[in-house]
């Protein structure tokens, strides 16, 4: 194998930038190594809620911290880290996959989980809670999509709640209010 890397950063109909495949990948392939500052959950958390206030006003990305443990996690928004640009799908052709370091130490690896064609853009399911799924709109086109960044096993409970909140509105509207 080359000393090429498997993908490159360029600019994305999804959002702004996205990372995508410089040639064809096999699935299982580990492609990049998610890296960055390795943070305790009480900064973590600090960093987090500083960035959404942040990202409301500005449409910047939200957070790229990726849990790495109970303890610890890992901020990639800084520094050589071009796996932060991987984009949201919720028909992801990649995983996170969260592994055992060569020091002990847990890794991000983005691994491909099917069969990827060169200049695909490389996109996962970043598994948020449905907590604040309105706060997350999602823009990957995919058939499953439902309109918002929300981890795949609730999304059929978000879809349900939509559907709800669009009989009430229908039904406060036909009421004139």
């Amino acid at each position: 194998m080359s000393d090429q890397p498997l993908c490159e950063v360029r600019s994305s109909s999804i959002h702004q930038r996205g990372l995508f495949a410089t040639c064809d990948i096999e699935e299982g392939t580990d492609i990049i190594q998610y890296i960055g500052e390795k943070i305790s959950k009480e900064e973590s958390n600090r960093r987090a809620l500083e960035w959404e206030d942040k990202a409301r006003t500005t449409g910047e990305g939200l957070v790229y911290i990726f849990e790495l443990d109970d303890d610890w996690d890992l901020d990639g928004r800084l520094g050589d880290n071009p796996a932060r640009y991987m984009n949201h799908s919720c028909d992801g052709n990649c995983e996170a996959v969260n592994s055992e370091g060569e020091n002990g130490d847990g890794e991000i690896w983005v691994v491909a989980r099917k069969d990827i064609k060169k200049d695909e853009e490389l996109v996962y399911d970043y598994g948020y809670d449905m907590e604040h799924f309105l706060d997350h709109p999602c823009l990957c086109g995919a058939d499953s999509c439902i309109g918002y960044i929300v981890r795949e096993d609730q999304r059929k409970k978000v879809k349900k709640l939509l559907k709800g909140l669009k009989k009430k509105a229908k039904k406060l509207s036909e009421q004139g209010m």
